[in-house]
């Protein structure tokens, strides 16, 4: 399963509570998060060693897991010249020709099956958290995919749960055809207007402080349902707040002060990951709107030809700030965003 949604939906959340359930379950679970500069052997490697050192405490395990350990070392000394983030102990000595190859479809798949195996002699499982996955490149990614999909084919107790942005279905489409085949992609959004109130109210109502109902519709209406502007907003809001119930004028004020701290974090560090040019074209979506907006319309505002702003659009999606909901469309992974990008380059002088 991949959960895919922007950016502030609570994705990361999900993601979390289902691998703590699946521990609480008894399944050898581990959560990674895949950042833009580490490779996927880089960020699995130590975290499956410390699943494989779990499961060799059982003695009806201990064989396999052991070989499992043979298989990583393997795995890691091969490919340690070319992904050289590679950091682990090695437990066990390598075995020749297990996971060995220097080939990273081929020896993740054998690493991962003699993983399974060790979680299939204690009938147990095997279950890779991994969040931001949008950030593993593409090869890897294809490797991921094909190893899963054997694992399948042997029916052994190995899988992955993920989450990442929007164009991540469209990565694993291009990674390997049948990756759409092989996982479910369900979509994680804003939550529907009566759900956003009830996410306020009861927690205040717990503590025993009501909302004006006005007031719940104005950080509905500010937040549009995103989970993360809730609680921000929520924050602000109990903070201000000096009597029950909670007024609109009470939400208005904490609003100033929940825009002037998203910027300075939230949105703020996103920004500074883009270049001036980066910039300019994020400025030309804002002053279409919220979007998604077609190429053509963003190089109109931006006075160029769409052919030569391909290769900024794919910095900006590989950089997890845009991406295409449709062909030849760009929307933001950020809600509320092209307001804050009115805000921090205000005025025309972006045209220039």
């Amino acid at each position: 399963m991949l959960l895919v949604g922007l950016r502030g939906v609570g994705k990361t959340v999900l993601l979390d509570r289902t691998w703590q359930n699946a521990r609480n379950d008894g399944m050898t679970a581990f959560m990674i998060e895949a950042p833009e500069d580490r490779s996927l052997p880089g960020i699995l490697a130590p975290q499956l060693r410390q699943a494989l050192l779990s499961l060799s405490k059982n003695e009806r395990a201990k064989s396999a897991a052991q070989k499992a350990l043979s298989a990583l070392t393997g795995f890691a000394q091969s490919l340690k010249v070319k992904y050289q983030d590679i950091e682990v102990g090695f437990d066990f000595p390598a075995e020749a020709g297990l996971a060995d190859n220097g080939d990273l479809e081929h020896d993740l798949g054998a690493l991962l099956e003699a993983a399974g195996q060790a979680a299939a002699s204690v009938e147990s499982s095997i279950v890779i958290f991994i969040d931001e996955l949008q950030y593993v490149q593409e090869d890897q990614l294809a490797a991921l995919v094909t190893a899963l999909h054997r694992m399948a084919q042997l029916g052994l107790p190995v899988t992955l749960v993920g989450a990442g942005l929007p164009q991540l279905r469209g990565q694993m489409g291009n990674a390997k055809s049948y990756a759409e085949r092989l996982f479910d992609f369900p979509e994680v959004g804003p939550l529907p207007p009566e759900a956003a109130r009830l996410a306020l109210s009861q927690p205040a109502k717990d503590e025993g402080v009501d909302f004006m109902p006005e007031a719940l519709e104005a950080i509905v209406r500010e937040t549009q349902g995103y989970p993360y502007f809730l609680q921000e907003w929520g924050k602000h809001t109990w903070e201000v707040a000096k009597d029950s119930p909670i007024t609109v004028d009470d939400v208005e004020e904490a609003t100033q002060l929940t825009v002037a701290a998203l910027d300075e974090s939230f949105f703020r560090v996103r920004f500074d990951r883009c270049t001036p040019f980066e910039r300019k074209y994020l400025r030309a979506m804002a002053q279409l709107g919220e979007g998604p907006h077609r190429s053509g319309d963003i190089a109109h505002e931006l006075g160029r030809e769409v052919s030569s702003l391909g290769p900024h659009r794919t910095s900006l999606i590989k950089k997890g700030m845009v991406y295409s909901p449709n062909h030849g469309d760009t929307a933001f992974t950020v809600p509320l965003f092209h307001e804050f990008m009115k805000r921090i380059m205000p005025g025309d002088d972006w045209r220039n």
